[in-house]
């Protein structure tokens, strides 16, 4: 495979897909009302399933590149970290929470990335996805800040994470 194809292979082009929602997010977290906060959480939890969806198409028929193993972390980060920066001047969440979850990500990463110069590769874990699922739930619940199906989303959102 030529690297052109490889690096434009449907996975990758999935999680680029996925980095350009962020853009939207600017726009949908600074219109108020529910039909809005929805339509932010939607789109939110779309960009959240393409990145299990990129995942599976380049487990399944091996097209897992260099470019996707750099390119997958980064928008999972990206898409998140964004959407909670842009929460706190708005009041969704504090900032002490967003600058604690950050720094563990540049602490896991720094990690990562020494391991990997050493020849060590550190696969992500378990507990690793769960957290991940995790903070998806919880910034889709801040997101939503309305009281939503008999919840206080806002409240569900910050007790997560």
């Amino acid at each position: 495979m030529n690297k052109r194809r490889e690096i434009w292979n449907l996975p990758n082009s999935i999680t680029l897909a996925r980095i350009s929602v962020v853009p939207f997010l600017f726009f949908l977290l600074a219109s108020p009302g529910p039909f809005w906060s929805l339509t932010l959480a939607a789109l939110f939890v779309l960009a959240a399933l393409t990145d299990f969806l990129d995942g599976y198409i380049a487990r399944k028929y091996n097209l897992i590149t260099t470019m996707g193993k750099f390119l997958d972390p980064l928008a999972d980060k990206l898409i998140v970290n964004t959407a909670m920066i842009l929460m706190i001047p708005i009041g969704r969440i504090d900032a002490w929470i967003v600058v604690v979850i950050i720094i563990r990500d540049l602490i896991v990463d720094g990690i990562r990335s020494i391991s990997s110069s050493e020849g060590i590769y550190i696969q992500a874990s378990v507990l690793g996805k769960q957290k991940t699922v995790a903070q998806i739930i919880a910034v889709t619940a801040l997101m939503i800040h309305y009281p939503f199906l008999g919840l206080d989303a806002h409240l569900v959102g910050t007790a997560i994470l």
